[in-house]
């Protein structure tokens, strides 16, 4: 009876603690899964906050080319100009940067001139941001942040010390914040207005341009896109939220205006489901103690293991390109952080370099095998850096095809040759995707430090003005970075403000060059030559200040000037086709139809004389929207031809999407027809498909008799060319309409 008695005693302890054991079991998984749900929302909200930070310092630095020039201080701050403010802040950069409200402000805090939706507005709710306002230009003159790097400071005439760049030029000043307008939570960035060549313009404290960008449901929709979140979504307080995650924001002055919130992506759950039927089963045969307490105990560490290789991996995805597996730019900014300042304070001798390199022409892979065939090449080319590089190399990916080196090492000049040379000789070998074989090259720039810089911002910078130097220079090739490349890269910023102001102004050009029948000899149309005569340049060619309006965001701005200054000045002109070239930046506008129906009604020109032409690339993007723009262009009546045909990526399967009405021969084919029977032999190919798919065919860049009559023998209806005529004023051609006038010209 005893030993019964202590049999039972064991097996109630025996019970009492297993079933103790599982709540405690239960309790560690419920508080691990808590942990995990409680670092992922951390996470979160991290996220969110570097977007909005983000967000705040694009709005200062997208009106770097406005507040920093001579002619905004002189409209804005030493006079306020109403119709130039109007047109370059109301309408210039609210219409093209689409900010909702835009104000300029006295630097103590007086409303001086304000715009709504890129109009005049003088019903603005400015009293109770006021005193928002004030507080930022407050900010913004203690100096925290600067649009360029602070090198030196100057003296104005009240005594203030105002920070200045290295070229000695007035800093703009700016700072941000968040403020409740029209009961929605807005982005507030004000920055001072400073002159870029007269710094002595700069006397008192300027105005400063302040705009007001509303955190809608557009912006919190890219910031769920960009962040990968649920819906974002914004409420006056977190109390009614339930479990959704959310970040609290904070006017200027540190009150709550309410938080962004959004559904947590939780691991927690997740992890519950899949331990809590070990736990059941333990339980339900708990008898066997030994068994079932190694069960319960190798699933625990097995769930142990398994989050802290979670956190692990989610440590390393931070930190690491989940593509190409290598560090990321956020890594690598720590580790030459890292490095830099180690070498700075002596602990480590030499130099820092760093090495930014991208492949030439990954642009023509992706459109042309496919953007699977990009990707394969990207991996390839990170293995075979992190591969055939020495192993104290860092090596990682900033997105798309770049990549940068950082190396430790001695020797200047002598090692960043060593290193060019090494990167470039790796790309030699091809890489074989898919079967193919591809031949890569690709170009590098390199900086190093201390001696370029001693900040890791303005190292990785001067790497990357090195690249696009080498890029300048023909690509396959490596540059080391000088101090005259700034010089270059302000003289590029210097005419990207004086394109803007060009077509501000009215200050460009077209020309217009016949095009003629090779039969008859009579001038059949033109094509439409933009051009820009300097006042202090002279003629800047197209092939230098197109590209410029590109980068610049000025394209579309252009485009438009150039359809509304042909349209304008051709609608009355005789009978005639007219050619204008269409950037296909234009086309990728979502509301180029619009402004090509407005610029219809607008000038009254008749769309069925005009022949809109594009490249061979606009094709390559064979989305939706491209199509759905040609098609709407025919429908207005416009004509569409197929400019440079046979130098791109030629492929039958657009010819046959879209039925052109003109294919143009680029000019090299016909440069060539003289010397190269395999030039005629395409030529008579390209012509004989024009002629079978009901499309004309005009022949560009006739020069000589001999290459006349070939292109006439091809049977080429249409031609433009030097031995024809060159490109005329609009005046000239005009007369040349004329019955007395319309005549074959050879230019001698």
């Amino acid at each position: 009876m005893t030993g019964n008695l202590r049999v039972g005693g064991v097996a109630l302890a025996t019970l009492m603690a297993l079933m103790a054991l599982s709540v405690a079991l239960a309790a560690a998984f419920q508080h691990a899964t808590s942990v995990a749900d409680d670092l992922a929302r951390r996470e979160e909200r991290v996220h969110v906050a570097r977007f909005l930070q983000r967000a705040m310092e694009t709005g200062a630095q997208s009106q770097r080319g406005l507040i920093g020039w001579d002619e905004t201080f002189e409209h804005a701050v030493l006079k306020v100009d109403p119709v130039w403010t109007d047109r370059e802040f109301g309408k210039f950069v609210g219409n093209t940067q689409g900010i909702a409200t835009i104000l300029l402000v006295a630097p103590d805090g007086t409303l001086l001139r304000g715009w709504r939706d890129g109009r005049r507005a003088n019903d603005l709710p400015y009293a109770h941001l006021r005193w928002q306002i004030e507080g930022l230009i407050a900010k913004a003159l203690n100096g925290a942040h600067t649009l360029d790097q602070r090198a030196d400071t100057m003296k104005l005439a009240g005594g203030r010390s105002w920070p200045t760049n290295a070229a000695g030029m007035p800093n703009a000043l700016w700072e941000s914040g968040i403020a409740s307008v029209a009961n929605r939570p807005s982005i507030i960035t004000v920055a001072s207005i400073v002159p870029d060549r007269r710094p002595l313009l700069l006397q008192e404290v300027p105005n400063f341009l302040v705009t007001i960008q509303p955190l809608n449901e557009h912006v919190l929709a890219r910031m769920s896109e960009d962040l990968a979140l649920p819906v974002v979504g914004f409420a006056d307080n977190a109390s009614t939220l339930g479990s959704r995650n959310a970040l609290p924001l904070f006017a200027v002055d540190g009150s709550p205006l309410g938080v962004l919130h959004w559904e947590p992506r939780e691991p927690g759950p997740t992890i519950y489901r899949r331990t809590t039927p070990l736990l059941i089963v333990w339980i339900m045969f708990f008898i066997g103690v030994v068994v079932g307490g190694a069960t319960i105990f190798g699933r625990t560490r097995r769930a142990a293991h398994e989050l802290a290789a979670s956190e692990a991996q989610a440590q390393h995805n931070a930190l690491h390109d989940s593509m190409s597996g290598l560090p990321n730019r956020t890594h690598f900014m720590q580790r030459l952080r890292s490095e830099l300042t180690a070498c700075i304070e002596g602990r480590q001798p030499g130099d820092v370099f760093v090495a930014y390199l991208d492949i030439d022409s990954f642009k023509v892979v992706n459109d042309t095998l496919g953007h699977h065939v990009g990707d394969e090449l990207v991996r390839q080319v990170a293995h075979r850096l992190r591969r055939k590089l020495p192993a104290g190399d860092f090596i990682s990916r900033f997105g798309g095809d770049e990549f940068v080196l950082l190396r430790h090492g001695e020797g200047g000049k002598a090692a960043a040759d060593a290193l060019g040379e090494e990167v470039l000789a790796l790309m030699r070998e091809p890489f074989l995707i898919s079967g193919t074989k591809l031949d890569i090259s690709c170009s590098c720039g390199i900086s190093w430090g201390p001696e370029h810089s001693e900040d890791p911002g303005e190292l990785l910078r001067r790497a990357d003005i090195a690249l696009y130097r080498a890029k300048q220079r023909g690509r396959a090739r490596y540059r080391r970075f000088t101090r005259d490349m700034d010089a270059s890269l302000k003289l590029r910023r210097e005419m990207e403000l004086e394109l803007r102001r060009a077509i501000a102004h009215n200050e460009l050009t077209v020309a217009y060059q016949p095009i003629v029948g090779i039969a008859s000899g009579e001038v059949k149309g033109f094509e439409a030559l933009l051009r820009w005569n300097h006042p202090e340049r002279g003629a800047i060619r197209p092939d230098l200040f197109v590209p410029i309006a590109e980068q610049g965001g000025l394209m579309v701005s252009l485009g438009t000037w150039m359809l509304r200054s042909v349209f304008t000045e051709t609608r009355h002109w005789p009978e005639s086709d007219i050619s204008v070239n269409l950037s296909p930046l234009q086309i990728m506008a979502g509301d180029f139809l619009q402004t090509m129906e407005r610029l219809i009604d607008e000038t009254g020109i008749d769309p069925e004389r005009v022949i809109l032409e594009i490249t061979e690339g606009v094709m390559l993007d064979r989305s939706e929207h491209v199509v759905v723009v040609l098609r709407g262009l025919a429908r207005l009546g416009f004509r569409i031809a197929l400019d440079d045909f046979g130098i791109g990526y030629s492929s039958l399967s657009y010819l046959r999407s879209f039925q052109f009405n003109r294919i143009k021969i680029d000019r090299s084919f016909v440069s060539n027809i003289e010397a190269d029977l395999d030039a005629h032999a395409i030529l008579c190919a390209i012509v004989a498909l024009g002629n079978t798919l009901r499309m004309k065919v005009v022949a560009e860049g006739v020069e000589t008799e001999t290459q006349r009559r070939l292109v006439q023998a091809a049977g080429c209806e249409l031609v433009q060319g030097f031995l024809f005529w060159p490109a005329l004023s609009g005046a000239e051609a005009r007369d040349l309409l004329l019955p007395s006038a319309n005549r074959l010209r050879r230019v001698g």
